[in-house]
């Protein structure tokens, strides 16, 4: 299996310590490269939510397998400019500490697409789950309202930084506490993604509290 990779270099980390028994993989870190998009057999874009006008470039071709990073944007929404969709659009879950898990989150643009996914899951040997096609999909938005709620009580004062996230993993048995898991992930994925998801819901449990932005404009 042929595959091209577009991200940063954390991406590509993370890819390769998800996917590293691929054996034909390119990486690129921008959009700026020469390779023929119909050459290979999937594509995983990292950036497209920061530079949705790229989708277009992959559209062109019928039957390409294109998975992008989804949770800072819809497949509907990156799509909507499109008179057709001729690609095969899949959504995945590629924040940091996400990707890495056993299971792959994905979404697909139709129903029709989902023995397309399965095919391509195994070829990639990887169990996956399947989502609904929704900004923030569905493990970003349960762990960053949780994050976004310990930034509240952090601001209101009734505990510290270490008390949340002690009590967090005690509590619940969690992997890291909320602050952890912020810098895991990076408190801009965390802002934006929690941005996205307000706008597209206007649920107040997405609104992101003061303190989590002032930390997200001041990093």
């Amino acid at each position: 299996m042929k595959v091209l990779v577009i991200g940063s270099e954390e991406n590509i980390e993370e890819f390769k310590i998800k996917f590293g028994h691929l054996s034909d993989c390119q990486f690129e870190t921008d959009y700026n490269f020469e390779a023929e998009l119909k050459n290979f057999d999937v594509i995983f874009d990292f950036l497209i939510a920061d530079s949705p006008e790229q989708f277009e470039i992959f559209n062109e071709y019928e039957g390409l397998n294109l998975f992008v990073s989804a949770p800072k944007i819809s497949l509907a929404e990156l799509a909507f400019y499109q008179a057709q969709i001729k690609c095969n659009l899949f959504g995945f879950n590629g924040l940091p500490s996400f990707l890495t898990r056993d299971i792959l989150e994905v979404s697909c643009y139709n129903d029709q697409q989902k023995n397309v996914l399965e095919q391509i899951c195994k070829s990639l040997n990887t169990d996956f789950e399947i989502v609904k096609d929704r900004v923030g999909m569905v493990s970003p938005r349960i762990i960053f309202m949780i994050i976004n709620e310990a930034f509240y009580t952090l601001q209101e004062g009734t505990a510290t930084i270490e008390a949340i996230d002690t009590g967090m993993k005690l509590g619940t048995n969690y992997p890291f506490g909320p602050f952890e898991w912020c810098t895991k992930i990076g408190i801009h994925n965390v802002y934006e993604t929690l941005e996205a998801i307000y706008e597209d819901t206007k649920d107040e449990r997405y609104k992101v509290c003061p303190l989590l932005k002032r930390q997200y404009l001041l990093s």
